[in-house]
């Protein structure tokens, strides 16, 4: 994961590494911890890549992991399958819990991603937007431009 972060970060996205990579981390996908599982599905997204068997390994794993993802993992989750536009449904809905459960945590970038990411797959989760009206007005102070407008 760190790997496709790195040339991610940088605006890389060179077709071998990344199909490599892909491969490589769906053999190994329960080895990862919800940092990695996160950052690579980050990375791809990142560069516009959506690996169908990456994607969907990482989601098994993050679903039947969610227990163990902090908020930016969370968030960060949400936002690479939103972009790539993979709403894979037993995720986001796994998503929707873990984050509801734990918003207390989410500071204002992970609030506004989060919100974003729903919406762009579609996913009008009454509980879950709720809860966001609340913890983003609660933290509204802190948003920045970005945060308060579109990503």
């Amino acid at each position: 994961a760190n790997t496709v972060w790195a040339f991610a970060t940088v605006g890389r996205s060179d077709k071998e590494l990344f199909d490599s990579v892909a491969n490589a981390a769906t053999a190994k996908i329960s080895t990862f911890n919800s940092q990695g599982l996160a950052n690579i599905v980050w990375a791809f997204a990142s560069v516009g890549r959506s690996d169908i068997e990456l994607y969907y390994a990482v989601a098994q794993a993050a679903a039947a992991g969610i227990v163990n993802f902090n908020s930016r993992d969370l968030a960060n989750t949400a936002w690479a399958f939103a972009k790539v536009s993979r709403a894979n449904k037993k995720l986001f809905d796994t998503l929707a819990k873990a984050t509801t459960e734990n918003l207390g945590s989410f500071n204002p970038q992970d609030l506004a991603n989060t919100a974003w990411a729903f919406a762009k797959v579609g996913r009008a989760d009454k509980e879950l937007f709720d809860a966001l009206v609340k913890a983003a007005t609660v933290n509204i102070i802190n948003f920045n431009s970005q945060d308060l407008r579109d990503r």
